[in-house]
């Protein structure tokens, strides 16, 4: 095991208090003060790492989509019919969100309202979950089916409707999993062959 040197450590604690705060408080209540008391440390050791709530914040949320894209791909097997290979990624991105639903809910509502830092974080993870279904799709299993490649434009129809449906699911406090038969068909029908009927195909793998 990798041994984490004493300022990753910190900067891993105080990313835990900011989570374990929002999980309790929500992020617009939390302060740095609920930050520090949560990790156990000092403000001073908070700004020797971030410069405000919201650099925490950014950070945060940084960590948190480059390890939900990382289980998502992990979870998908290339070989697999294609239908079952968006079940996967469906099934997977639905099980991370659910984990930690009150840090899923600030990511969707909280970000638009911060300022440019946040903004350009939600460009690039856009970007990257963009990046993420175009080389799921670009393999000999998806290209006997689909004529040309997932555009960017598509994806991003497709990851704007899951947000929005996991948002308002956690909000009506339901479970994210309640959603998942409706995701992956409503997934198939965006990114597979034209051709199904309307009801999207009978059997999804």
């Amino acid at each position: 095991m990798t041994q984490q040197s004493p300022s990753t450590a910190f900067r891993q604690r105080l990313l835990d208090g900011l989570a374990a705060s929002i999980e309790v408080d929500g992020y617009r209540s939390t302060t740095v003060a609920d930050i520090v008391r949560r990790a156990r440390t000092s403000r001073r050791t908070f700004y020797e790492h971030f410069d405000s709530k919201e650099a925490c914040f950014v950070a945060l949320l940084t960590d948190a989509n480059t390890a939900m894209i990382r289980e998502i791909s992990a979870a998908v097997d290339a070989r697999a019919p294609w239908t079952r290979q968006v079940r996967q990624a469906i099934t997977t991105w639905i099980d991370c969100a659910e984990s930690q639903p009150a840090i899923t809910l600030s990511w969707i509502r909280d970000v638009p309202s911060l300022g440019a830092a946040a903004r350009e974080l939600q460009r690039d993870v856009m970007s990257a979950f963009v990046t993420m279904i175009q080389t799921l799709c670009d393999t000999d299993e998806w290209r006997a089916v689909r004529t040309e490649p997932v555009s960017e434009q598509l994806a991003l129809i497709l990851l704007g409707g899951l947000r929005e449906l996991i948002a308002t699911t956690v909000e009506d406090g339901r479970r994210v999993s309640e959603m998942s038969e409706v995701a992956v068909r409503a997934s198939i029908a965006l990114l597979g062959p034209s051709g199904f009927p309307p009801g999207g195909p009978r059997r999804t793998g």
